[in-house]
C-alpha cells in the first residue's frame, strides 16, 4: 500500500500528508463486503468491491498485479495504492480524534510544535474506509463528522468546528465577574484598565464607592483560533459626593452605570487559556 511523494504530487495531492492515521486504531470496520465486477487489463486486475460503512453502502476499484509466488500460491500487491489523502481542518481545539484515536496538530504537522492551528492537516488514509473525527477536551467539543474516503489518491476535505464546552463558558464567566469584582474595588472614577467609569464636572468629596449590580451573563463563541465573548450588558453602581465648585455645596451621586463587556479568549500551547477583557460605558 505504500505511495510515494511522486504519486501524490502527480494525483494533485500534498507530500507532506501523515502517516498517523494508517495504523489499526484509527480505522473502523467495514461490513457486507464483496467484489462485484472483476477486469484484466495486461497484468493489472481490477477488482469493484461493494462494502457498507457506518451503515452507508459504497463501492470503489482497487487495482491489483501478481508479486511472484508463495509456494504454491500466488502473491498480489497494489498496481495502483488504495491510500487517499484526508485534508483536515479542525478549528477550536489542537487535540481530536479519529475513530477513537486521539490526534494532537503538533505530532502530525510538518511544523511540529509550530503547528499552526488554523492551518488544514494532510492526512493519509484507507480507502475505501469511515473516519469519524471529533473533538472532546475541557475546552472544546463536537458530536463529530463522519466521512467516507472511498476514492484512491483522491483528497477529503473535511471541516470541524467544535463549540465552547459548558465547563468552559462557566469558567470564562467566573473569570469575568471576578475581574469585574476587583474592578469595582478600586475607588476612583473611571477604574483603570475597566469597562465602566463615571465623569463630574465638580469635585468630588472623598472616595467613590463602586459595586456591580448586574454581571453580565457570558457566552463564548469560536473566533479563528481561538475564541470571542461576544459583547454582553453589564451594571455597575457608583455612589460619591460631589462639591460644587462654585458654591462649596455637596450632593451624592447614587445611580446605576450601565456598561457592556466583551473579550478576547487565546489558548495557550499548553492548553490553559488567557483571557483579555474589555468594553465601554453605554
Amino acid at each position: 500500500m505504500a505511495i510515494d511523494s511522486a504519486d501524490l504530487q502527480a494525483a494533485g495531492l500534498p507530500t507532506t500528508a501523515s502517516e498517523a492515521l494508517l495504523r489499526s486504531d484509527a480505522l473502523a470496520p467495514l461490513q457486507d463486503l464483496e467484489i462485484v465486477d472483476e477486469s484484466v487489463d495486461g497484468d493489472v486486475t481490477r477488482l469493484t468491491v461493494s462494502f457498507t460503512a457506518g451503515g452507508y453502502a459504497g463501492t470503489t476499484t482497487l487495482s491489483v498485479q501478481r508479486d511472484g509466488w508463495a509456494g504454491l500460491l500466488p502473491r498480489w500487491r497494489f498496481a495502483r495504492s488504495p491510500l487517499a489523502v484526508m485534508d483536515l481542518s479542525v478549528r477550536g481545539s489542537m487535540r481530536f480524534s479519529v475513530n477513537g484515536f486521539e490526534v494532537d496538530k503538533r505530532q502530525v504537522s510538518v511544523d511540529r510544535a509550530d503547528a499552526d492551528p488554523s492551518a488544514a492537516l494532510p492526512l493519509l488514509v484507507f480507502s475505501p474506509g469511515m473516519y469519524s473525527v471529533a473533538v472532546n477536551t475541557a475546552i472544546s467539543a463536537t458530536p463529530g463528522v463522519a466521512v467516507l474516503a472511498d476514492a484512491p489518491l483522491a483528497g477529503v476535505p473535511v471541516n470541524v468546528q467544535a463549540e465552547p464546552t459548558e465547563d468552559f463558558i462557566s469558567v470564562v464567566q467566573q473569570r469575568v465577574n471576578d475581574f469585574l469584582s476587583a474592578c469595582a474595588e478600586q475607588k476612583v472614577l473611571q477604574p483603570t484598565g475597566c469597562p465602566f467609569g463615571f465623569t463630574v464636572r465638580n469635585r468630588i468629596d472623598g472616595e467613590p464607592d463602586w459595586s456591580i449590580v448586574e454581571q453580565p451573563v457570558v457566552t463564548v463563541v469560536p473566533d479563528g483560533t481561538g475564541w470571542r465573548i461576544p459583547s454582553a450588558k453589564a451594571v455597575a453602581h457608583i455612589r460619591v459626593d460631589i462639591r460644587s465648585i462654585f458654591d462649596g455645596s455637596v450632593r451624592t451621586v447614587d445611580e446605576d452605570v450601565a456598561f457592556r463587556v466583551d473579550g478576547e479568549i487565546t489558548v495557550q500551547p499548553d492548553g490553559t487559556a488567557s483571557i483579555l477583557v474589555g468594553g465601554e460605558t453605554d
